[in-house]
């Protein structure tokens, strides 16, 4: 598996090594020594899972501390654009943003370490994704930030008419007046 340091500290790129044949193919996942090895010491303890169609945008969500939760996201069907924002204050990258495309083809997973505002939204007809957490979801440590938030820019590569928001995450705050412990 190859780690790639993305232009935020902490936040990293998982690339698998696939085997494939006319069978099909075999990757690993996940492995507990690879991410001990590379100084990587999360434990996750929760799988989530979601189903979306095409212009579907989920986020920007985080916990709050001491409940905040580590990411590690992958897409098991279709494709996405996965979207984190650096929300640690002292951080000289804070209120930067880093987008990705994962897919089940490309096969790579996004770590999404504490600290870290998630979302994405669904490039495909449809996409399953799948992520694990190292803290078990608390309701009352949710925070986030508005998916068109005018600092943030984010291009979530869905045309204006065609984005799908829950009432939730259309009425979440701006960057600067989320909620924020980092």
């Amino acid at each position: 598996m190859s780690i790639i340091r993305t232009t935020i500290e902490d936040l990293l790129l998982f690339e698998p090594r696939v085997f494939e044949d006319a069978r099909g193919h075999f990757f690993e996942a996940y492995n507990q020594s690879v991410f001990e090895e590379a100084g990587i010491r999360y434990r996750f303890i929760q799988d989530n899972q979601s189903h979306s169609v095409y212009g579907v945008i989920r986020g920007l969500h985080y916990q709050l501390n001491p409940n905040a939760q580590c990411k590690l996201v992958r897409v098991l069907q279709g494709r996405i654009l996965d979207v984190a924002v650096d929300v640690r204050k002292h951080s000289p990258t804070y209120g930067k943003v880093f987008s990705v495309e994962l897919s089940a083809e490309n096969k790579k997973q996004l770590l999404i370490p504490h600290g870290f505002a998630h979302g994405f939204s669904v490039l495909s007809a449809t996409a399953t994704v799948l992520y694990k957490c190292d803290a078990f979801y608390h309701k009352e440590s949710e925070g986030g930030i508005i998916y068109n938030d005018a600092d943030l820019a984010i291009d979530w590569q869905i045309p204006e008419g065609k984005q799908l928001l829950s009432e939730k995450d259309l009425a979440l705050p701006g960057f600067k007046d989320a909620l924020n412990n980092f």
